[in-house]
């Protein structure tokens, strides 16, 4: 069963009248439902879903809570003395009012995607902050900018807040102390952020630029990854200088804290490194995309009865010059589609006895793809339902072909190991 053309025809039947039987579909059957969502992965602890995206706390944030504790604790000691054990128990609050604002953070990149309709798989809460996982690229560079923008603009929204609040409370108490550390942290996040290279938001906010300028989402892009990386050697070399010439200036800094800032540096710098590296490959993969189209994917399929012999079916497929069986009822509705697995497992001498209903799998939700999709609508829709095989229709309902999630992977593969071509497809266009 071999049938290696794309030419964009129909792949139910064959040429002529060779696979039109009476089981053959028309065009009457209703048209593709709506797919369904895909649950998005486990990312920690479940806390809650507002504006019904979930938000996780992944296990590395308690390792950072520990150490905002600690660290926050010891200064408590120096400007509290008087707090004791207690002071732990404060700094831990801390800790938990500091995400809390990285929450908001990224509630506020949620929102803004939500609004420009772009889907959200899930917040999550981690060792260095916290991810707003966005499914699709912005339509235009300028929905790319205020997407990148809201977030440390909320930030500094957050430290104006708490900064007006000190203002109304006696300096030197606890509640000071909180209402001054939850602003500081607050600036540094907004700071932080608005640094100029990806995966920062002043990254995609570079590349929004550079994409207006260039016109070509690919080329803002890899100028914003590019100074990302730039940005990461600086943050590796520059960062332990700086803590290193301030203790000098304040009469010296110990071993221990010149290991730490290091330690810091490096771990900060690889984040932002692989982060670029990991915008720069997905833009790629993206450019890549249209080139996985449904349509010419989708293999020439015949419809068979549920009793039909398998070696009957297959018969009447090579002679349509088919590879593929859908499994329909009298009247010519899908009701199934034979798996290639399970034909490949019948010997030859069987076929005869064995019905295609025993080899097919039953039409699930999801399991009818619109023959018109193409790159990431493809592929979410195969992600929302996995499966071997999927029914391929048109508008109308009518049976297109089938399928294989085997192919769709090999020219996933294929797609990715070609040169880049920056003039053949533009990111997001």
């Amino acid at each position: 069963m071999a049938d290696e053309d794309n030419d964009g025809k129909p792949r139910t039947g064959g040429s002529g009248d060779e696979g039109q039987g009476p089981g053959t579909p028309d065009s009457r059957k209703p048209a593709p439902g709506t797919p369904r969502r895909p649950s998005p992965p486990g990312g920690g602890i479940l806390m809650g879903r507002p504006f019904g995206v979930p938000v996780y706390v992944a296990p590395s944030w308690f390792l950072v809570a520990i150490l905002i504790t600690w660290v926050f604790g010891g200064q408590l000691d120096r400007v509290l003395p008087h707090l004791g054990a207690l002071r732990y128990l404060i700094a831990l609050f801390f800790a938990v009012a500091f995400y809390a604002s990285v929450l908001v953070h990224e509630l506020a990149h949620t929102v803004a995607a939500l609004r420009f309709k772009l889907p959200v798989r899930r917040i999550q809460l981690q060792f260095f902050g916290g991810v707003s996982e966005i499914e699709k690229e912005s339509e235009t560079p300028g929905r790319e900018f205020v997407l990148a923008f809201v977030g440390p603009l909320f930030s500094l929204l957050l430290a104006g807040v708490f900064y007006a609040a000190m203002r109304v409370v006696e300096p030197g108490t606890v509640p000071g102390v909180l209402l001054a550390g939850l602003m500081f942290s607050n600036l540094l996040v907004a700071a932080f952020n608005l640094l100029p290279g990806l995966p920062l938001d002043g990254g995609r906010m570079l590349r929004a630029v550079v994409w207006k300028i260039s016109g070509k989402p690919m080329t803002g892009t890899v100028a914003a990854a590019w100074v990302g990386r730039a940005l990461a050697i600086a943050v590796l070399i520059g960062l332990p200088l700086a803590t290193h010439a301030g203790g000098l200036a304040r009469g010296g800094v110990s071993g221990m804290d010149s290991l730490t800032d290091a330690l810091l540096a490096a771990i900060l710098a690889a984040i932002i490194w692989t982060g670029a590296g990991n915008s720069l490959r997905m833009a790629r993969l993206r450019e890549r995309l249209p080139e996985l189209r449904a349509r010419t994917l989708t293999r020439r399929a015949v419809p068979v009865e549920t009793d039909t012999p398998l070696s009957e079916a297959l018969r009447r497929a090579n002679a349509a010059g088919a590879r593929a069986l859908v499994v329909v009822d009298g009247r010519g509705d899908p009701l199934s589609l034979v798996r290639e697995t399970a034909i490949a497992s019948v010997p030859e001498h069987r076929r005869s006895w064995v019905a295609v209903s025993t080899l097919a799998q039953d039409l699930k939700e999801g399991m009818r793809v619109p023959a018109e999709l193409s790159g990431e609508d493809l592929l979410e829709w195969l992600r929302a339902t996995p499966a071997t095989e999927y029914l391929v229709v048109e508008e109308t309902g009518e049976i297109y072909g089938v399928l294989s999630t085997a192919d769709v992977e090999r020219a996933f593969v294929a797609a990715m190991s070609k040169r880049p071509d920056g003039d053949r497809h533009r990111v997001g266009g």
